[in-house]
């Protein structure tokens, strides 16, 4: 399925060491935080990621970083609404494109976003199960991302229909997510054929015209 160029966000790999303190307020001090954690997760793993660590990248005091950020949950979230933001930053709705094609390319730019993290977001996948705690407080965060999704895409999520579409496209991101963390294609090929066959496979089931191809 051919796709739209788009833009990705995020930082490169390989920043290591102590930064210069700065002040640890605003979206700046924000971002510097998020990637110093993902950063930190990727080298050491999530659970062994200490704040003093993250702190010490990110140039910020740990009063700072409390404030910004007061738990791992809370930097896993504020993670996911970043990349809500680039996401649907990029959306660019195509009348003559299915409401399937369009929630695709939703989920693809989600992908996209992700890429510059990947070792990262890897490394706290590898250990949500030895904290699944947290996992359920990130889930309903996850769901809200799906939501939105669908609503970029032009399907209603209110409503009992609305959230079975959430849970649905959740499952088909979870399979995508999988083939994604190991997908060595240049173009992400892997990763979009799971997603679209995920798709269609959970348009069949449905019988809803509207979400097909």
């Amino acid at each position: 399925m051919a796709r739209r160029p788009r833009t990705t966000g995020g930082q490169g790999d390989g920043r290591r060491g102590r930064k210069p303190r700065t002040s640890g307020t605003g979206a700046d001090a924000d971002q510097r935080i998020i990637d110093a954690a993902l950063e930190a997760a990727a080298e050491n793993g999530w659970i062994a990621t200490s704040f003093a660590e993250i702190a010490t990248r990110a140039g910020v005091s740990l009063a700072d970083l409390y404030a910004a950020f007061p738990s791992k949950v809370a930097l896993i979230n504020g993670f996911i609404e970043k990349i809500d933001r680039e996401v649907l930053t990029g959306t660019d709705a195509d009348a003559g494109e299915s409401a399937r094609d369009q929630l695709f390319d939703s989920l693809m730019r989600r992908f996209d976003a992700l890429a510059p993290y990947r070792a990262g977001v890897a490394a706290i996948a590898r250990d949500a199960p030895a904290d699944p705690i947290a996992a359920v407080y990130v889930l309903p965060r996850l769901l809200r991302s799906f939501a939105w999704a669908l609503e970029a895409a032009g399907l209603s999520s209110a409503g009992v229909v609305g959230a079975v579409r959430v849970r649905g496209v959740a499952l088909v991101y979870a399979n995508a997510f999988r083939i994604w963390l190991h997908d060595d294609t240049q173009d992400m090929a892997k990763t979009m054929a799971a997603l679209d066959a995920g798709l269609r496979r959970a348009g069949r089931a449905r019988g809803s015209p509207s979400t097909r191809a």
